[in-house]
């Protein structure tokens, strides 16, 4: 297997450092050779957090270069235009559809994006572009913080070549024993909704 690159970014408190530990647990199961990097940043302050995961049967570099991403998985909708320059044209960015304003949009003259143009520019610049209420599905779970889970069971519809039970099993083998059912139940709901988006595509 060719190297795959993936770029996960979010704001402190989203659980974006639990989601690329899944990530790349899942790639060890799958028996790849595995590279993990991450920069915490202001993450306890809710600043921005991002990690990068790569697989493949010989990975040199846990880092990856601008414009080399596959997949591009954003917690939050700024957090996928600030890193917008990563995903390569032929990629795929999965999205939150959450806003989180930062400060400068909060308390200063900054002007948050509209949705429509933030994806705007995420379809200009790769191929496939997912959007997911990862955040409104986690509420109506019972539990915002397994957003991030959701993200990531819409990532495993789009990978190729990977049993599907392996994401359950990276999932259980990362995440508190007593939230293991929630959690389960977060990553078939976000697979789930990239398979209704990928069918409706088709027809």
């Amino acid at each position: 297997m060719e190297p795959l690159n993936f770029v996960i970014a979010g704001v402190g408190g989203q659980g974006t450092l639990v989601a690329s530990d899944i990530i790349a647990r899942v790639g060890l199961l799958a028996g790849l050779d595995v590279k993990k990097s991450e920069v915490h940043g202001m993450a306890q302050r809710g600043g921005a957090v991002i990690s990068q995961v790569r697989w493949g049967w010989e990975v040199a570099s846990p880092m990856c270069e601008k414009g080399t991403a596959d997949f591009l998985i954003a917690l939050e909708q700024l957090e996928a235009l600030r890193w917008l320059d990563y995903p390569k044209p032929e990629g795929a960015i999965l999205y939150n559809l959450q806003q989180i304003p930062p400060s400068g949009t909060v308390f200063g003259d900054d002007v948050y994006p509209d949705p429509d143009t933030v994806r705007q520019r995420l379809e200009s610049a790769v191929e496939r572009v997912v959007a997911i209420e990862a955040t409104r599905i986690a509420d109506e779970l019972g539990h915002l913080r397994v957003a991030n889970v959701v993200m990531l069971g819409a990532l495993s519809r789009l990978i190729v070549g990977v049993d599907p039970n392996l994401w359950q099993q990276g999932v259980a083998e990362r995440v508190p024993r007593k939230a293991l059912d929630l959690n389960l139940q977060a990553l078939v709901i976000g697979a789930e909704q990239v398979g209704e988006t990928l069918a409706a595509a088709r027809s």
